[in-house]
């Protein structure tokens, strides 16, 4: 694998991580179960880097994935008082892939709509939630208080909302 594809391959997963980990979570129903099996699922994604199709659909792959390896933890905990069978494990996976759908669809709307803000909100949105910009941060790099940062990203993820819904009301009729 190149460094560049092998860059890819890391930035795809660890963007990744939330969707993972909340897909897992509902399959399990425990954050300790959920994050155990997310490490497994990472450690087979990395070691199976090299059949992943760049361009595909990585999301798909790697949920696909999650759900090998969580048959394989249902059957580590198979003498535990309360495991699903396979029938009701079946309709939950059913629901967190239509769940997931809807995120996704979200997901590309909101990156629409971020196109639609101008540069500065941008900006703003980008150096709070990408790179875990405190507010005084913020109020420093962007040379305003700390309470005209707190207005302008609440008034900025109003806009991004009503983008949103807006657009999904648009997709919908």
């Amino acid at each position: 694998m190149s460094a560049a594809s092998q860059l890819e391959f890391v930035q795809l997963l660890t963007s990744h991580q939330g969707r993972l980990y909340a897909y897992l979570l509902s399959l399990l129903g425990d954050p300790e179960h959920a994050r155990d099996v997310m490490q497994e699922t990472n450690a087979v994604l990395w070691k199976k880097a090299d059949e992943f199709e760049s361009g595909s659909n990585f999301g798909a792959w790697m949920l696909k994935t999650a759900w090998y390896q969580v048959m394989a933890h249902r059957q580590k905990l198979n003498r535990d008082r309360l495991v699903f069978d396979d029938r009701v494990a079946a309709q939950l996976t059913e629901a967190a892939a239509d769940r997931n759908e809807g995120v996704e669809a979200r997901h590309g709307l909101l990156r629409d709509c971020l196109t639609r803000l101008n540069e500065r909100h941008r900006e703003l949105i980008r150096a709070r939630y990408q790179d875990e910009a405190t507010l005084a941060q913020l109020a420093e790099a962007f040379d305003r208080s700390t309470s005209a940062i707190k207005q302008t990203l609440f008034r900025t993820r109003a806009s991004l909302i009503d983008c949103v819904r807006s657009r999904m009301s648009e997709v919908t009729t």
